[in-house]
């Protein structure tokens, strides 16, 4: 039974590497995946889900290595309801310092049809395979998938068969964000004074945001008496994305004094790791997005900026430094040096190997050749848009474009492709359609152009843009951003880069690759 000292703690499982992963076009390499667990596990997190080990090999190497590489969370594996899914979960998180494995089951009408189960058929099947994945962890998690459109007799019903069988936490998910909050609190206190052994496991919340109300339905479920919220960094996640790691963390924090809860997430980390999430999933954070949006510590109207010139809190009730967040410019130019940019990036928040500060030098540099200001976020940019070339079959290698009133613009594009050097001219309805196109002449390609995005990063017509391009082929998804002062330019090398995933993951998923990818859109 949870003791009185525990009642006050609330885990943190952070599932972007799983289920933030399974939105449309937010893959991430192997690379990507360690770098944000390490980040994860850095800030805090209790429980990382790195993934669905039987998904591909690519998603049991990352898990496993995440495994083997955690140093404070816990590292979570998600399985299906059966024997095999379970056993290569073990298999990928054993090698962590502590491990679990998540098994789930869909038991609202709809989902038990999928499976052609009888709720007879369903039980036995959720105690045989709780049961298994108890017998290989002594940490086992289980979701009733939809739990909230489930009968409630039958939900009863399961969890209880799943706590005997030897789970230690049930989850609760909003699968379809269908729930609301007085629902959601309301469902998780019955659960823990109605079924057997309900007072002895850990009860989750798991929730979607389609109504938008995955934040409130996540915290009602801790004033319910659930203590593990699974989120994900951003909000990231399928369809509306899920309960917003940040969200829910800084309402605790804040609003401390009417949910007197803990979590142990540094906070002063937060802006950082969702820059990153954002940069490599390549999901932009809207501006007006709580506590990560770049316009969450903003003020424009006059009534406001006298308020703040007063007193801060007269119109903020965080304050940036909580989540990181620095407002100071970056009292560097073109004459600084490697040691001052290195230090400048420790304060952000950034450890570069010598390599990659060697990339970063060179750009900067450039950068403050052409910027009258370089500020904190252009640094950062920088940062996020870092590649390894080298790496890469398709360069840039200059970009000409000429623009005229009432006709068509011109891009004249020189590339390097595996080593060749080639050029193509092509017109186009403006120039990045006409960049776009000289690119797919020297590179033909059936790609078709999903997202194309940008945003500034800072003020001023000599402001970096940051250019997201998402890229689909054949059901493969890959996407691609970069930044640069001339916006063509970015879009450009964001297409480009784009196209460089796609043909790594294209090599990873065709012929002969060792890869079993399943389904598995909509778990939990």
């Amino acid at each position: 039974m949870t003791t009185a000292s525990e009642q006050d703690r609330v885990l943190i499982f952070d599932t972007t590497l799983r289920d933030g992963e399974q939105s449309p076009g937010a893959t991430m390499t192997h690379d990507e995946k360690l770098e944000i667990a390490g980040l994860l596990d850095d800030m805090g997190v209790d429980i990382i889900e790195a993934g669905f080990p039987i998904a591909s090999e690519g998603d049991f190497n990352a898990v496993s290595e995440i495994a083997k590489n955690a140093k404070n969370s816990r590292i979570c594996g998600l399985a299906r309801a059966n024997f095999a899914d379970i056993d290569r979960c073990w298999e990928a998180v054993k090698h962590a310092r502590q491990n679990r494995i998540h098994t789930f089951i869909g038991t609202s009408p709809l989902h038990r049809a999928i499976p052609n189960l009888t709720m007879d058929e369903m039980a036995d099947k959720i105690h045989e395979t709780v049961s298994h994945a108890r017998n290989l962890c002594d940490n086992v998690q289980w979701s009733p998938m939809d739990a909230t459109r489930t009968e409630w007799d039958y939900l009863c019903r399961v969890v209880e068969i799943a706590i005997k069988a030897g789970a230690t936490t049930i989850n609760i998910p909003d699968t379809v964000g269908y729930t609301a909050p007085v629902e959601s609190a309301d469902l998780i206190r019955r659960l823990i004074e109605t079924v057997p052994g309900g007072d002895e496991v850990i009860f989750a919340t798991h929730c979607h945001n389609d109504l938008g109300m995955a934040t409130a339905n996540s915290l009602a479920a801790v004033d319910g008496g659930a203590r593990q919220i699974e989120c994900t960094i951003n909000g990231l996640g399928e369809r509306a994305g899920n309960t917003a790691l940040e969200e829910v963390v800084m309402a605790l924090k804040v609003r401390n004094d009417i949910m007197p809860y803990r979590t142990r997430i540094d906070t002063t980390k937060i802006m950082h790791i969702s820059r990153r999430v954002a940069a490599v999933s390549g999901f932009a954070v809207q501006f007006n997005k709580a506590i990560v949006g770049k316009n969450a510590f903003a003020h424009e109207s006059g009534i406001h900026q006298d308020g703040m010139l007063k007193n801060a809190e007269t119109f903020e009730i965080m304050r940036p430094e909580d989540v990181g967040l620095s407002g100071s410019s970056l009292p560097l130019g073109k004459h600084s040096g490697r040691a001052a940019l290195r230090d400048k990036l420790n304060q952000l928040g950034y450890e570069v190997g010598d390599n990659q500060l060697k990339d970063i030098f060179v750009r900067f540099k450039a950068l403050a050749d052409r910027k009258k200001e370089v500020f904190d976020d252009d640094i950062m940019a920088l940062v996020t848009t870092s590649t390894d070339p080298e790496s890469d079959r398709l360069q840039l290698v200059s970009l000409r474009v000429l623009c005229g009133t009432g006709g068509p613009a011109e891009a004249t594009l020189e590339m390097e492709i595996d080593g060749t050097d080639m050029t193509a001219t092509q017109s186009g309805d403006g120039p990045v359609d006409a960049t776009f196109r000289a690119v797919r002449e020297l590179h033909p390609n059936k790609a078709r152009l999903q997202l194309y995005q940008v945003h500034a990063v800072t003020e001023g017509t000599d402001a970096q843009a940051t250019v997201s391009v998402r890229l689909e082929e054949d059901g493969i998804i890959a996407t691609g951003q970069s930044a640069d002062t001339d916006t063509v330019v970015a879009s450009a090398k964001a297409y480009i880069h784009a196209l460089n995933r796609l043909l790594v993951r294209r090599e990873k998923t065709g012929p002969g690759a060792d890869v079993r990818e399943i389904s598995y859109k909509d778990v939990t």
